[in-house]
């Protein structure tokens, strides 16, 4: 057993708690004890903190994570102690009928992200009353130590920053691509995205490497509209309304070829708006989330068959995490796509709660944890 600081939600609504725990470091079998130094403040968390999204608790927060691997259990063959990794919020096993065919982002080892334990019903986390503790997406990357499972490990190179590269584990590949690969943006195409937060910039981001010629950003905040121009949007409004008039008028009533909804909390005035805001043959791409139960969409299905219009959903942008993580890093290497920029504040562990306040205040593109060890 070990001892790890880590940031804990026991009660929905309530404050998230910092506390050490006991971590059981007696690795079973694909199993990696990893040094966390890094953690995003991603919005999913909150969904869990909020009570949007049904988690079992106690659970660590936390699924962006970059670390060192401290040791491996038997049978892992993907990492090695030492091995810089950048962690996958949803691991991938490479095997079940999904990894087999290229959708790595729905492997079946997702079923259980939100319960917290690692496969074969193992907790390794207690606290001090000897209750197990899940971790966010089986990783918990607000605790400085955590037993993990190789499938959601993602070895990068030794001269990656990892207090950038964290962002690439969830936040960065989402927006990314749903625009790059959900969306399937093309040079000379006219897109919207709704809500310019973590994903939502990236989504900006993935747009314009992939050649849009006219990218409307849409967010309440000035803030992050300016980001959203900095990073390359050409237009930015802070309703769906005034978006949906300057693409009838940048597109002589065609409308917009592609519209991507990141907000916090996906409603069915966005959907609506967004469906009426791309023209014939034009996509809605669904990123954001609302609680499970909630019927969030509903629209006139003659016009979706009269003009081919298409709504799908988008998780982890589609990518194959494997792949697509390092791809990502190497294109923020060759000065492609922005990570540094994308920063607002870091935080430290036991500013957590700070952390998700500026969230939900609007103050933050992106917060980082710093763990101290």
């Amino acid at each position: 057993m070990i001892k790890t600081k880590a940031a804990v939600v026991y009660e929905i609504g309530k404050p998230i708690v910092i506390e050490e725990l006991e971590l059981d470091d007696d690795l079973q079998d694909g199993e990696v004890l990893i040094k966390y130094t890094h953690a995003g403040l991603c919005h999913s968390d909150l969904h869990i903190k909020n009570g949007d999204m049904e988690a079992r608790l106690p659970m660590v927060l936390g699924h962006e994570g970059a670390g060192i691997v401290e040791k491996v259990g038997p049978g892992v063959t993907r990492v090695k102690p030492g091995d810089q990794v950048v962690c996958s919020f949803i691991p991938n096993c490479g095997t079940c009928r999904y990894c087999a065919s290229g959708q790595q982002s729905i492997c079946d080892m997702g079923a259980g992200i939100l319960e917290g334990g690692l496969p074969n019903d193992r907790w390794p986390m207690k606290n001090s009353k000897g209750e197990a503790v899940g971790g966010m997406c089986m990783l918990g990357t607000f605790s400085q130590y955590n037993v993990i499972s190789q499938a959601s490990c993602v070895k990068v190179d030794d001269d990656v920053p990892l207090d950038k590269a964290v962002l690439v584990g969830c936040g960065v590949p989402t927006g990314w691509g749903s625009a790059v690969n959900t969306a399937n943006v093309r040079p000379g195409e006219t897109v919207v995205v709704y809500g310019i937060g973590g994903i939502g910039i990236n989504a900006v981001q993935g747009a314009a490497y992939a050649g849009a010629k006219n990218l409307i950003a849409v967010d309440p905040l000035e803030n992050k509209r300016e980001k959203a121009l900095e990073l390359g949007a050409t237009h930015a409004f802070a309703t769906a309304e005034e978006a949906m008039e300057k693409v009838t008028e940048l597109t002589r009533g065609q409308m917009a070829d592609k519209l991507i909804i990141t907000t916090g909390l996906v409603e069915e005035p966005q959907v609506t708006t967004g469906f009426h805001t791309v023209g014939k043959g034009g996509t809605v791409v669904l990123t954001g989330l609302n609680k499970l139960d909630l019927d969030n969409i509903k629209l006139p299905g003659s016009i979706m068959t009269l003009f081919r219009k298409t709504v799908k959903g988008s998780l982890f942008g589609d990518c194959n995490p494997t792949t697509d993580i390092p791809r990502i890093i190497g294109l923020y290497q060759s000065g492609d796509i922005k990570l540094d920029e994308l920063i607002t504040k870091t935080y430290k562990l036991e500013d957590v709660n700070e952390g998700y306040e500026d969230l939900e205040e609007g103050k933050n593109v992106r917060g980082v944890m710093i763990h101290q060890h």
